[in-house]
């Protein structure tokens, strides 16, 4: 290598300190020149969108800088309806609101086409969706925009807000709070991946969901194609007034946006009811069809697990405007159920009361409103227990004695009180505002039988039941000694077609201490009850 002379090394380097003074001088006159330039740029971004989407927009902020590749970043962009009467009234809801946003390119980029922008950061960002009767205006919008012709290789958004409004009487806005969204490889004709943590309100918790979504059927939404995965985790129930536990989920889900499929499973291993407060372990697996522009969901079936205990539901939860919530309506079938994990789960009693298998068929439903869970449950339907044992040795020990002597038994009752009958159970059920009524409840025994209506409420403090009850011996065949003697005359006053006997009876008291007899002012204030005003029956 020849060296070059000293004076023209020198020279070299005067040259360079020149090319470096002026790319500073240059570098510092374009940030001068885009400040001075921002509000004219401003200005006419604001005029562009509002040409291209015939709409009033507003836009707070907007910086640009050229490091390393375009810099752009702005605050407060509102864009309202193209066919709002007046816009400009005070109250007017835009149909997009971004509070902060920022994105970055390099230049060589900007020449491609489509043109390409690398990251789109969103903060606070609104989509006040119309409902589907007035959302000709966003179809409007996107004619008057063109076609999309930028890709962008990832957008993120932070504490975003999708509003879906309806013109259903009765039915409310659906609406999403996304904690975080991050969408890659958007672009025209292509689906967009997603990864997403959406906040859920009720039952306090995270939901993170992966999947694609699109491409966008402009003129028919809700056929637009959704997929991808699910899960839910360490959801306190105790948000939920009268219900606690920690739930999780896991599922996966397909199709359109107008019917979506979703299978899943759930796992609350501490669910409880606040009336009884027992923990119980709950497992479902369910299959749903859910509508995702307006949110009501239609389950068929869910599958259930509690303690011991199986049942199958099926039904759906409708939003509700007023009051704001889920309307539930299931009906619910137990083919393979245990009555004492259904006792413990809703009632506050320990022991249960009772055990046994138990068949079921009932309607549940939960109406919305501010009140306990509990509170607002309503059932109605039927049930059998073919083999009851009270858990209760007081109350078991008079079943036995009962049977015994009903059928003519009385020195055995006395030998061998402890007989462990089992009772067959059935009868129609109503439950509402904490309380369970029988409308038909029947009850037998070997010798004995009885059917009763009324009713006992979930916290144990009200046990209300009248009936009849058919022997088979009369009264002085379940009795010994004088006082079998003594109850003989009387025995063809109770006869009920020639055998046995049959007496008006009643149980009071509490579900812990309940008390048995005879009701004879009732059969009494029945028969007044029958008497006609003419004196004539």
């Amino acid at each position: 290598m020849i060296p070059l002379p000293r004076r023209r090394s020198g020279r070299w380097k005067w040259i360079l300190g020149i090319l470096f003074l002026f790319l500073v001088i240059a570098g510092v006159c374009i940030v001068v020149v885009l400040k001075r330039a921002e509000p004219i740029l401003r200005t006419r971004v604001i005029e562009t969108l509002r040409a291209r989407f015939h709409s009033r927009v507003e836009l707070a902020e907007l910086h640009v800088y050229i490091l390393n590749g375009l810099q752009v970043s702005g605050s407060g962009l509102q864009i309202y309806g193209a066919t709002d009467p007046n816009p400009y009234e005070p109250g007017v809801q835009p149909i997009l609101l971004i509070q902060e946003f920022k994105f970055s390119t390099p230049l060589r980029d900007l020449f491609r086409e489509p043109m390409r922008v690398q990251t789109v950061y969103v903060k606070g960002m609104a989509l006040n969706i119309p409902p589907k009767e007035n959302r000709q205006q966003m179809t409007d919008m996107r004619k008057h925009s063109g076609k999309m012709s930028i890709e962008v290789s990832q957008f993120i958004c932070e504490d975003t807000k999708l509003l879906i409004n309806t013109l259903k009487p009765g039915k409310a806005p659906l609406d999403f709070d996304i904690g975080n969204l991050k969408m890659t490889d958007i672009g025209p004709g292509r689906p967009l991946n997603f990864d997403a943590t959406l906040v859920n309100p009720k039952p306090v918790g995270n939901i993170h969901s992966t999947g694609q979504f699109g491409p966008l059927q402009e003129f028919a939404p809700r056929e637009t194609s959704v997929q991808g995965e699910y899960s839910f985790s360490d959801a306190d129930l105790g948000t939920l007034k009268g219900i606690a536990g920690i739930l999780s989920s896991t599922g996966k889900y397909e199709g359109t946006l107008g019917r979506i499929t979703v299978d899943g499973e759930t796992d609350t291993p501490d669910f409880r009811i606040a009336v009884s407060g027992h923990p119980v372990p709950l497992h479902t697996a369910f299959h749903a069809i859910v509508d995702g522009t307006d949110g009501d969901t239609y389950l068929d079936p869910v599958k259930a697990k509690v303690l011991q205990s199986s049942f199958t539901a099926r039904g759906k939860i409708v939003r509700v405007q007023s009051p704001h919530g889920h309307d539930i309506e299931l009906n619910v079938v137990l083919d393979r159920a245990r009555i004492e994990d259904l006792l413990q789960l809703g009632v506050k009693t320990e022991p249960p009361v009772m055990t046994g298998a138990v068949e079921m068929k009932t309607k549940l439903s939960i109406p919305p409103g501010a009140d306990d869970v509990a509170n607002r449950i309503k059932l109605a339907g039927d049930f059998h227990v073919p083999a009851a044992h009270f858990s209760n040795e007081s109350v078991q020990g008079k079943i036995d004695s009962l049977s015994l002597r009903s059928q003519g038994k009385p020195k055995l009752a006395k030998e061998h009180p402890d007989e462990d009958v089992t009772s067959d159970l059935q009868g129609t059920f109503k439950l509402d505002d904490g309380v369970l009524s029988f409308s038909f409840l029947h009850f037998l025994i070997p010798g004995t039988h009885a059917d009763m209506t009324g009713q006992y409420s979930l916290d144990g403090n009200t046990f209300d039941f009248h009936g009849t009850l058919k022997l088979d011996a009369t009264l002085s065949q379940m009795t010994t000694g004088w006082k079998s003697i003594l109850l003989k005359p009387v025995d063809h006053f109770f006869h009920k077609d020639g055998a046995g006997t049959e007496v008006p009876f009643k149980v009071t008291g509490t579900r812990s201490e309940p008390h048995f007899g005879l009701d004879f002012h009732r059969k009494e204030d029945s028969k007044e009850k029958n008497v006609d005003p003419s004196g004539t029956r």
